[in-house]
């Protein structure tokens, strides 16, 4: 008795530990505890239906005479296995995000409570539908369509157009597939808040900044020889904070556009300016020189571009000790063109790649402030890129200098002298 009470235990624990796994292994890949839990069991019923159905063939394919105690044993762990499967079901069908099950062409075989919710599913007619028909008029239709490859991130809920969903589809099983959708409005007016709020507080702080740095013009150095130091100290951090105000305004404003006024950028006249710019920063302190051998302009914001770009060539300046040099090349790809700018700095550890990007995120804080940097100029650069379906490519090794690289499709590029786009 104790040795069956034991063995009864053994596939409930198992499929328990299971679960826990599952849900151990999602946080661990991002903090998405209830997808790895949702997997788990989606698995665990798979297996459970599989174990009934060989179980049953057994018991036909075995003599009658000596099923008897066999049928009862069988029974009673079919018991014990649908109980099992009826609660992994009801967890399934409990977790916050939507689930469902697709075959290998995309008809829906189930689905839980929050895909109802958050999708717009019904049952029981939408068992057996193709869920792209289903969802026809969404954007999720679209992207069922071209293969859901990668993930598609903050789109409106079919059931909810005011809420915000990512979706993921994953294969799973034999040739059949997961979508999982996970609600998202919460972050989003998180982030409209955040938002709101920089773009508000930078456009407040702007008028008293100009009243505060013109007081500070009107104070002569040398009418108080001792406090020239700190008057100096004033005007510099009064003007640096102008800029991050403006830095921060122009992000508020790229985070809201969703596509900019297409114009030709003559990319000639744009280089020769960066490269004066770039000499006026310098001080005769760097090598500066231009390569451009594309022999194309491109279509886009011409004050956007030339924002990203100068970003990148002052970075280049600030970052790259007195006798260094500085290339600034546009040139051409087999998929387009790509801006880039070398230098031969102090180069960026490969920890830090990945962040760069992100806004006040600093390598080094006393070198970037000792400088003048505001540490929003390559999050400037980045949305600029998006807007323009574009991507930013950062190599660099410490001691050796680094590229930042502009890459365009050649969606973006128009020959030189040909008339403007409508």
């Amino acid at each position: 008795m104790p040795t069956t009470f034991d063995r009864s235990w053994k596939l409930p624990a198992a499929l328990i530990a299971g679960m826990l796994a599952g849900a151990a292994a999602g946080w661990l890949a991002g903090g998405h505890v209830a997808t790895g839990f949702a997997l788990v069991a989606a698995v665990e019923i798979v297996f459970l239906v599989t174990r009934i159905r060989h179980q049953a063939q057994l018991m036909m394919a075995q003599d009658p005479t000596q099923t008897s105690l066999k049928h009862d044993r069988f029974m009673t762990r079919s018991r014990r296995i649908a109980s099992s499967l009826r609660d992994l079901r009801s967890a399934a069908g409990s977790l916050p995000d939507a689930v469902v099950l697709l075959d290998n062409e995309q008809h829906v075989r189930w689905f839980n409570h929050a895909a109802e919710d958050l999708l717009g599913l019904r049952r029981p007619q939408d068992r057996g539908a193709h869920l792209d028909e289903r969802l026809s008029t969404t954007e999720l239709a679209t992207w069922l369509k071209e293969g859901a490859r990668e993930p598609l991130n903050d789109v409106a809920a079919p059931g909810h157009p005011n809420r915000h969903i990512n979706v993921t589809l994953l294969p799973f099983g034999r040739r059949q597939r997961l979508l999982l959708a996970r609600d998202i409005s919460h972050l989003t007016r998180l982030e409209q808040i955040r938002r709101d709020f920089v773009a508000n507080v930078s456009h407040e702080l702007r008028t008293p900044l100009t009243v505060i740095h013109g007081y500070l013009e009107l104070l002569d150095p040398e009418d108080v020889p001792e406090l020239a130091p700190v008057l100096n100290e004033m005007r510099a951090q009064s003007k640096r904070m102008g800029q991050i105000v403006e830095d921060l305004l122009t992000l508020s404003r790229l985070e809201t556009q969703e596509h900019v006024q297409d114009e030709r950028v003559q990319m000639t006249p744009l280089l020769a300016t960066i490269r004066k710019e770039a000499e006026a920063l310098s001080q005769g302190r760097h090598q500066i020189t231009v390569e451009s051998t594309a022999e194309a302009d491109l279509l886009g914001s011409v004050k956007d571009l030339h924002s990203a770009f100068s970003n990148l060539v002052s970075n280049a300046v600030r970052y790259t000790p007195t006798g260094g040099r500085i290339s600034i090349r546009w040139r051409r790809t087999s998929e387009g063109a790509v801006y880039s700018v070398t230098d031969t700095g102090y180069g960026i550890p490969a920890s830090h790649l990945a962040r760069l990007t992100e806004r006040f995120y600093r390598v080094s804080s006393s070198r970037s402030r000792e400088s003048g940097g505001t540490g929003l100029g390559l999050s400037i650069v980045k949305h600029v890129l998006n807007l323009h379906q574009a991507r930013l490519d950062i190599q660099s090794e410490p001691g050796q200098g680094s590229t930042f690289s502009c890459w365009f499709s050649s969606e973006r590029l128009l020959a030189p002298g040909v008339s403007d786009p409508d």
